[in-house]
């Protein structure tokens, strides 16, 4: 099963990967936990396998590295814990980047399904912790989001009305909203819904917590007349978050709120021209 440590740092590995290279699964499926990074500037989807004791990737993916490659490993070969073996084709020097940063470690090239797979040598080394209860991995006080591969968890969560009210003509309000299905994913961006109930209205993009009680989304009516959203409306979508960083200092809340007024009475007077 992936993800079993939870909050604590990773053990040693106590034998060399050449001694047996295994994994959990070739895929990880509807079970696997990913994260979004690349290899050597190639975005791609990483399942955490902490049953894993070597990082690999995909041979087609490897294919587009070849100035990498460390050489060829003769008759090494994968096996998973439920007995299925896969052939390793080399060894890769690659800069992985997770989150914000990016580290530089060497991996396995092998006929597996997913892009890439980061085993305990990876995040033993470089101080990685799983948090299954937040869903997410730390590293240097980073936190990455972790995403099911299911297809129900995939989907954009939707954000509805928490009660009956009137936006009133050309203002902002904040409107409080509560998540249509909870436990997806944690931190979101609100975005406006792809289904317009309301023309007129725009949703600013902001994160959002989605464990919280209420979600606030803010809205701009542009219309002369004043706007009603009913009770359980769809106001936004939320799209999960692929990394959380420290706002740099210096960049105040007064000064985001200053800069995105000016965004909103640039919109609002563009409307009225139109």
């Amino acid at each position: 099963m992936y993800g079993r440590l939870t909050g604590r740092r990773l053990p040693f590995l106590n034998k060399a990967p050449e001694e047996g290279l295994k994994v959990s699964a070739l895929c990880g499926g509807r079970n696997g936990l990913y994260l979004e990074g690349s290899i050597c500037g190639i975005p791609c989807l990483m399942l955490v396998d902490t049953g894993a004791n070597v990082t690999l990737v995909r041979t087609d993916l490897a294919q587009k590295l070849k100035g990498n490659f460390i050489y060829t490993a003769p008759n090494i070969s994968l096996k998973t814990a439920t007995g299925e073996k896969a052939e390793i084709h080399g060894k890769l020097d690659a800069a992985i980047e997770c989150g914000s940063r990016k580290f530089q470690h060497k991996i396995y090239v092998a006929d597996i399904t997913d892009p890439c797979i980061l085993g305990l040598d990876f995040l033993q080394k470089f101080n990685f912790m799983v948090d299954l209860e937040k869903n997410e991995i730390r590293t240097g006080g980073e936190e990455i989001p972790l995403f099911s591969a299911r297809a129900e968890d995939s989907k954009l969560c939707s954000v509805l009305a928490k009660e009956k009210i009137i936006i009133p003509a050309r203002s902002e309000c904040l409107i409080q909203g509560v998540s249509e299905a909870s436990g997806k994913f944690r931190y979101a961006v609100t975005d406006f819904p792809s289904q317009v109930s309301q023309k007129g209205v725009l949703v600013a993009a902001t994160l959002v917590d989605l464990k919280k009680e209420a979600i606030p989304v803010r809205v701009l009516n542009l219309d002369h007349k004043p706007k009603t959203i009913d009770k359980g409306a769809v106001i936004a979508t939320c799209e999960p978050v692929v990394d959380i960083v420290a706002r740099p200092q210096g960049l105040s809340n007064h000064y985001v709120s200053r800069q995105s007024w000016r965004i909103l009475k640039g919109l609002m007077k563009n409307n009225e021209q139109q």
